[in-house]
């Protein structure tokens, strides 16, 4: 696993379906998020597009470009109900 590439506390949220929360470990983030789409009833194939995006292996590249970037953006589609996956580093002031 690759966490050393962001090894900085981030914030997740995913807009109309979870608050945001703060989390030491980018895999653990994007273990709740993963948790958090399961319980969504999305359509099969975006459904699998999004695991595959924040799958635990893709935590390098995700790190990556927290880095490059400074955020992660992905979208679930529920319906006509777009949510936007946010994931950014949290501020060291306790964000």
């Amino acid at each position: 696993m690759m966490e050393s590439v962001f090894p900085h506390p981030v914030l997740v949220d995913i807009e109309g379906v979870t608050r945001r929360a703060r989390f030491a470990r980018l895999s653990d983030a994007m273990a709740a998020v993963r948790t958090s789409l399961a319980r969504l009833p999305l359509e099969k194939e975006h459904a699998a597009y999004l695991a595959e995006q924040f799958a635990p292996e893709s935590v390098g590249r995700l790190g990556d470009q927290l880095a490059r970037i400074g955020a992660v953006r992905a979208i679930a589609f529920v319906g006509m109900d777009v949510h936007v996956i946010y994931i950014r580093p949290a501020r060291e002031t306790g964000q």
